[in-house]
């Protein structure tokens, strides 16, 4: 099984339930998807450069070996739902300080 893989498209996945769950509605607002662009802007140099040294390694049984550039497909699933989850519970936790 390809669990790192299996856990990287969870956590996206989790990531997109929990807005809806929460109602932030954060996927609608111009302001992540900024985030997401700059997220994915800084992950391509700084990711890159660490799995094309190799400095982080993976082992082919854990995920499914495609990568973009040196980057295994993967890890854009994980900081995708990495960063949507903190802005989804930002948000939440904002908006709940707010309403009396």
């Amino acid at each position: 099984m390809k669990e790192y893989t299996f856990l990287a498209v969870a956590s996206a996945v989790l990531a997109l339930f929990l807005d809806r769950f929460l109602h932030t509605a954060v996927l609608r607002k111009r302001e992540y998807w900024i985030a997401i662009g700059v997220m994915f802007f800084f992950k391509i140099p700084s990711n890159g450069y660490l799995t094309w040294r190799p400095i982080v390694l993976y082992n082919p049984e854990y995920f499914l070996g495609v990568r973009l550039w040196s980057i295994p497909l993967e890890d854009f699933f994980y900081g995708y739902g990495f960063i949507t989850a903190t802005i989804v519970l930002w948000e939440y936790f904002l908006r709940k300080d707010r309403t009396p």
